[in-house]
């Protein structure tokens, strides 16, 4: 097996409720991959039947190396501290923590912090020291990123691409369309229980088309226009302006962002 993880026909229903209906999935290797998706798509229930977390009713997944989950919210006892946290997950899995790790994901700030008393942040840079004690080959990371501050964000993003030149393959889920566009290599969008796009971001791009936009402000306001085509559309808007006398203060044309690439393709627009 070259890939770190392949997904084959994976299937999952609740009741006579189809969530998942035949996926295919490849990982290569040392990459950073992301399963997209709106709310409802599957996404969480196909990553739950990877991880092992959850029973699939068809299909094949086979997973090449040690797994690590770094999950939104962990079963931690209330009163547990830090380096209790991950003393015990070191002892589970007959690891010693790795002490450069540990200061990376700055877990000594949090070392004497009871788990109720920690921020959202703190908690996921615990969720992602314990993910990583084991020293898996393949991490899984849910919204790693949540809650945390500009700061930790750039740290974490740091850190996640030492992972990848470390040969770790990762796999994220992120609704943050700027977090997948700076990390991953790869991604794949789930509609209604099924891939409708797997590839690069740039295949992504190169798929939906040049989508561009025209914002146009006035006295009277300012207006926004979609098109793929900035020479036509701006011709006809400011020959539009022209005939209405209306006069214009500012025009600025950017290019479509990665998250309308992908509202385009997760709900079939």
């Amino acid at each position: 097996m070259t890939n770190a993880l392949e997904v084959r026909g994976l299937r999952k229903s609740y009741g006579e409720k189809a969530v998942l209906k035949g996926i295919d999935l490849s990982v290569g290797r040392g990459d950073i991959f992301a399963l997209l998706g709106v709310n409802g798509a599957g996404k969480t229930t196909a990553l739950e039947c990877i991880e092992g977390l959850r029973k699939y009713d068809g299909g094949t997944i086979s997973v090449n190396g040690r797994i690590g989950i770094q999950l939104q919210s962990a079963a931690l006892p209330a009163h547990i501290k830090g380096a209790e946290a991950v003393e015990l997950f070191a002892r589970w899995n007959r690891k010693t923590a790795d002490a450069s790790m540990l200061a990376a994901l700055d877990t000594g700030s949090i070392a004497d912090k009871r788990y109720q008393e920690m921020s959202t942040g703190q908690k996921r840079r615990l969720h992602l020291a314990l993910a990583l004690i084991c020293d898996p080959d393949i991490v899984f990371l849910d919204e790693p990123t949540a809650g945390l501050d500009v700061e930790g964000r750039i740290s974490l993003h740091r850190y996640i691409r030492e992972l990848k030149a470390r040969g770790k393959t990762i796999v994220l889920a992120t609704h943050d369309m700027a977090e997948v566009e700076s990390l991953c290599d790869s991604i794949a969008i789930l509609r209604d229980g099924r891939i409708a796009f797997a590839g690069t971001v740039i295949e992504l791009t190169e798929k939906i088309g040049k989508h561009y936009n025209i914002q146009i402000r006035t006295d009277q306001g300012t207006e926004t226009y979609g098109t793929g085509d900035i020479v036509a559309s701006l011709t006809a808007i400011l020959k539009s302006y022209q005939e209405k006398n209306t006069v214009i203060q500012d025009i600025r044309v950017d290019r479509g962002s990665l998250e309308q690439h992908f509202l385009k393709i997760a709900k079939g627009e």
